[in-house]
């Protein structure tokens, strides 16, 4: 008997590469089929360390054409489904919101469609990864769980709550095996460089202006990548079907208390006097609808299925931010958009 066929959209941007890596390294039983669009925050170099396992594959496919979504299911017996691909960054939703409609909605009803008519779904399962910016903004307390309601304020957040809502959709309706996870915002290696982390390292690196949103008083819950790649593991395997789980790293930060930590880290390890890196923070027009504070709630996964965060932000933050500055190179070309040559050799001159 052949290996389980394992789809994993989105595998090759900054989530998708590290859930890619762990199950190819994993799971050698299993067959890993990276099918993405390579838009701009998809890099397959991110993932040259496991291009030539036996037990990967990659396809370029945009999840909304139904056509070829369809011919792929239809060829071969796909086992279950790792659900990443998506728009995520929340100001290009603001400013076009079509797309993010188009691929975190339609794109996730196509695959759905595709699951439910050739997948192998008497032994496998449909696993969608959300974000807990459906849940809407917090105050000052408490904690998202599994049983918020819904109060998207974002376009990018209004796209994942319906497909999320689609997914439960196709359980109820069609009894599709399906989990879901709704997760916190993630920092590590391999991140396109829009988002405030890997931003902030590459413009303190170019004594560039860091900008801050309003008064950067926002508060966000950090998870380390690896530790979410873990927890996808975890659900896929050990997840009850029709559930939801919440991914959280117990680990609030005020936006503008990150990046002074950030700049401290910085200042040290470019060998720059304290406070230089301070001195480029730039206070910017706060985001249209920028909800206030989100936090997660974990326990149901930690009492569930035991998992936990394994490190400590100190430790994952040096880790993350080392792993920028090392990789210099890898950043530079992500930035002037020079990573897709890399597609270009060792794909299509094949």
């Amino acid at each position: 008997m052949g290996k389980k066929n394992i789809i994993i959209t989105g595998g090759a941007g900054f989530i998708g590469s590290h859930v890619v890596r762990r199950f190819v390294k994993n799971h050698p039983d299993l067959h890993i089929i990276n099918v993405d669009a390579l838009t701009y925050a998809g890099n397959l170099e991110n993932l040259k360390d496991v291009e030539q396992a036996n037990n990967y594959e990659f396809l370029r496919i945009d999840i909304t054409d139904k056509a070829a979504i369809e011919s792929l299911f239809s060829s071969r017996t796909i086992h279950g489904v790792i659900h990443l691909a998506a728009e995520s960054h929340v100001d290009r939703s603001i400013t076009n919101p079509i797309d993010f409609v188009m691929t975190n909605v339609v794109g996730t009803v196509v695959l759905l469609n595709a699951y439910k008519a050739y997948g192998d779904t008497e032994n496998g399962r449909f696993y969608h990864v959300s974000t807990d910016e459906v849940y809407g903004t917090l105050g000052e307390d408490g904690k998202f769980t599994e049983e918020t309601p819904y109060d998207p304020n974002s376009p990018y957040s209004a796209s994942k709550a319906s497909s999320d809502h689609f997914v439960r959709a196709y359980h109820e309706t069609y009894k599709l095996p399906v989990v879901i996870s709704n997760c916190s915002n993630n920092y590590g290696s391999h991140q396109f460089p829009e988002k405030l982390i890997p931003l902030m390292i590459h413009n303190i690196t170019h004594n560039k202006p860091l900008p801050v949103y309003g008064k950067g008083e926002n508060v966000r819950d950090w998870l380390w990548v690896e530790d979410h790649a873990r927890a996808i593991e975890t659900i896929y395997f050990e997840g009850r079907n029709g559930e939801t789980y919440n991914i959280g790293g117990n680990n609030e930060w005020k936006n503008i208390d990150l990046v002074h930590k950030l700049c401290e880290i910085m200042d040290r390890k470019l060998d720059r006097n304290a406070g230089d890196s301070a001195k480029l923070i730039t206070y910017v027009t706060d985001r249209k609808g920028h909800d206030f504070r989100y936090a997660i709630d974990a326990s149901k996964l930690e009492n569930e299925l035991k998992w936990s965060p394994s490190v400590a932000f100190d430790q994952g933050f040096e880790k993350t931010i080392d792993w920028y500055l090392e990789n210099t190179e890898w950043l530079e070309r992500v930035t002037s958009g020079a990573y897709s040559d890399y597609y270009e050799a060792m794909y299509t001159s094949r």
